[in-house]
């Protein structure tokens, strides 16, 4: 009896021992495999947020680099308009018209085209047909978008607009068109990301427009000379058919242990490709400096293994949005300068036509929908801006601008101020500013009349509210340029300075 109870209780500690023995094996088997897991989770998760947060770089820079060009298209048709107001007969004028519109609308690199294929500039004129391709086509029906290599190793976007209905100067005129160095283009989308992304411009075939440098594998060569052998052949293949099917896609690739991944989107219209790339490893040294720390600690303690390996992937999850959170903040930031730049009148500080542009879609959209009563335009024009650039210079015209935008934003503390041509105002008043309309456009108008007593700035107003029978805001706007009108009139007989 007692043999047996021995013999029981052995068992008993053996399979004590050996149970214990095998639990720990397997929560150690357990924790080993979850580690595993975890890693590949992670992994994973690295691989997605890379994708995303390339993806979203790319698009930002393809959307910046195309609202320039659509900018620039805008500008170029202004500068055609213009044109023809101006009442040109000579080289000279043209020169002269040329340089107000440099000064006006930024158009540093503007020239017209003639039948003749001759290029007129500010300062010069040439047979452009050996410079640029598209002047050998008699007549220019569409936009052209090209690029350009000028004086050697030079490249330029040019940007191209038919102007079949301008004639002066006894020629007929069959484009215009401006060129846009693309060293400018790559400062525009240039950042400091401490060495984690690298961008570059493609041609189709590859070749590298904006002398960026795409990570140290590929540099500043030819993308597709530069990846070759290290990509299977048909993934070769494949992309370099994206590039010249104008497609966006992406590539990953492995040299000496770094991983690489690279994103590319087309540029509508320009033939390119912008390519945004990021090294992986990167993050994933990171994740897995913390992931050793965290395992060498599992090993001494099996039973909280499991969940030590669950904190760390919640770590690594939130390390990783918020690496990822940081730079669309980044981007964010970014968009909001260059917009905020793209909507703000350079002479003046105030917000320019293209904002003007905007705010009136937003506000037709009110108007339409019944959701807006008070509104009202005022439009402001500068006296005498065009004798004062003519006999004093452009410099007096500017300050001359700068005063007249001061006058009206002192009395307009209330309103939304938008320069909007030359010598144009327009302000947009709601709340307090439409309730004090009438008594600040009287004291302005005061000030306006003792300014022409003293040869001071003179700025003619008219004005208009938002009625049931307005469909939009531009019906508001012509009656308040009508009143406008009659009140450079009226100034007129009492000695202001004509428009001309």
């Amino acid at each position: 009896m007692t043999q047996k109870r021995q013999i029981s209780n052995r068992s008993f500690v053996l399979t004590a021992v050996l149970g214990s023995l095998l639990i720990l094996a397997m929560m150690t088997a357990n924790t080993i495999w979850a580690s595993r897991q975890a890693g590949a989770a992670t992994n994973e998760a690295v691989s997605v947020v890379s994708s995303f947060y390339l993806e979203a770089m790319a698009d930002s820079r393809a959307k910046t680099i195309t609202n320039l060009i659509n900018s620039n298209f805008e500008e170029m048709e202004k500068a055609v308009a213009f044109i023809e107001e101006e009442r040109i007969d000579s080289q000279g004028e043209l020169r002269n018209a040329i340089g107000k519109i440099k000064s006006l609308l930024g158009l540093s690199r503007f020239a017209l085209v003639d039948k003749d294929n001759i290029v007129y500039t500010q300062y010069t004129t040439y047979t452009g047909r050996s410079r640029h391709a598209f002047l050998s086509e008699e007549t220019i029906k569409d936009r052209i978008i090209r690029t350009v290599s000028l004086y050697g190793s030079s490249k330029q976007l040019c940007l191209v607009i038919p102007t079949p209905e301008l004639s002066f100067m006894g020629k007929t005129f069959k484009a215009c068109f401006v060129q846009l160095d693309i060293k400018e283009i790559v400062d525009l989308l240039a950042f400091d990301d401490q060495g984690r992304t690298h961008f570059a411009l493609y041609s189709k075939n590859g070749g590298n427009l904006s002398g960026t440098e795409l990570g140290p594998i590929i540099s500043d060569r030819n993308l597709f000379d530069a990846i070759q052998g290290i990509v299977p052949e048909n993934v070769w293949k494949e992309n370099r058919a994206n590039f010249e099917n104008e497609a966006e896609g992406s590539l990953s690739f492995s040299v000496g242990g770094t991983e690489e991944t690279l994103r590319y989107v087309p540029m509508p219209g320009t033939g390119w490709e912008i390519a945004i790339l990021i090294r992986e490893s990167v993050i994933q040294d990171q994740i897995r400096d913390i992931s050793e720390t965290h395992l060498e600690s599992s090993r001494n303690q099996v039973i909280f293994t499991l969940v030590s390996v669950l904190l760390l992937a919640v770590v690594l999850l939130l390390e990783i949005r918020k690496i990822s959170k940081d730079k669309l903040e980044e981007e964010k930031e970014t968009s909001r300068t260059f917009r905020n730049m793209a909507n703000t009148d350079s002479l003046t500080g105030v917000r320019n036509k293209h904002a003007y542009s905007e705010m009136e879609a937003a506000l037709d959209q009110q108007i339409q929908a019944g959701k807006l009563e008070k509104l009202a335009v005022v439009v402001g024009d500068i006296n005498g801006l065009k004798r004062v650039n003519d006999t004093q210079g452009h410099a007096a015209g500017d300050q001359l601008i700068k005063d007249a935008c001061a006058l009206i934003c002192e009395y307009f503390t209330h309103g939304a101020v938008f320069r909007v041509g030359g010598d144009e105002f327009v302000v947009l008043l709601q709340g307090k500013g439409y309730d004090t309309m009438t008594e600040v456009i009287s004291e302005l108008n005061a000030r306006v009349e003792e300014n022409l007593k003293e040869n001071g700035v003179v700025v003619s107003v008219g004005y208009s509210a938002l009625t049931p029978e307005d469909r939009q805001l531009r019906d508001v706007f012509e009656k308040a340029d009508q009143m406008m009108y009659e009140r450079k009139k009226e100034l007129k007989t009492m000695g202001a300075p004509a428009r001309r």
